[in-house]
């Protein structure tokens, strides 16, 4: 049974994915906690903070849009799971990005966000 907390997480982290497909900082960073960590653990080293992670986002702005396919998500009152696929533009060429992704939430904005992926596909591109 789902309560009103993990339901909202749930909305928002799709929310958040379906902002990153259309590259809409503004709502990125509206579902981002003011000291929130990313970590594409095993790729970059943790973006600490809102300047950092706006800073990261900006970058994508010019990146052609992608299609990030929730294939399973589960939600809880403070974490969000979900395994998905990226199909996304890398270095000019499509590429395919199979993902598990943990969301932190703490007062309805994203603390943490750790992906999980395997980096060699971005070499290959």
């Amino acid at each position: 049974m789902s309560s009103d907390a993990s339901d909202r997480n749930d909305a928002m982290v799709r929310g958040f994915l379906a902002a990153w497909e259309r590259r809409d900082t503004g709502h990125i960073m509206s579902c981002w906690a003011d000291d929130g960590v990313y970590h594409a653990v095993g790729t970059l080293p943790p973006i600490v903070g809102r300047a950092a992670f706006q800073e990261f986002v900006r970058r994508f702005e010019q990146v052609p849009g992608g299609r990030l396919e929730i294939r399973h998500q589960i939600a809880s009152d403070t974490v969000v799971i979900n395994e998905r696929t990226d199909h996304i533009t890398f270095g000019g060429r499509p590429l395919v990005v199979p993902i598990c992704a943990v969301f932190e939430i703490r007062v309805g904005r994203i603390a943490a966000w750790r992906e999980y992926f395997d980096p060699a596909l971005f070499t290959r591109a």
